[in-house]
């Protein structure tokens, strides 16, 4: 029990330490996930795979600076709040840095 909980407070620390955005699920059944991200000013999403099929829903007006994974590229992009894009699985999802002066919010639902 006592490495179960050593392990529970690396995998925490690991987790608290990223620069990353936070995360928040609010839905999840057989069929989809939404998860509520807040993009905190100068803190980079590290890149990823997208695991499934994806809608974003830009919650709150934002400009933010996207890293194109697989050129390089660096090129600036502004959403207004109630904008919507489609990513499909599989998709490299590049790094994204709010460029911004406050934290904005997007829905990620995810298709299962």
């Amino acid at each position: 029990m006592k490495r179960l909980w050593i392990a529970a407070g690396l995998c925490a620390a690991y987790v608290a330490g990223r620069a990353d955005v936070s995360r928040d699920l609010r839905l999840e059944n057989a069929r989809v996930k939404v998860t509520e991200l807040d993009y905190e000013p100068g803190k980079p999403r590290e890149k990823s795979i997208r695991p499934s099929d994806q809608v974003i829903v830009f919650l709150d007006d934002c400009r933010y600076e996207r890293i194109d994974p697989d050129t390089g590229m660096k090129t600036t992009r502004e959403r207004k709040s109630g904008d919507v894009i489609w990513h499909n699985k599989g998709e490299a999802a590049p790094v994204l840095t709010n460029t911004g002066n406050k934290t904005y919010r997007t829905l990620v639902i995810e298709l299962k």
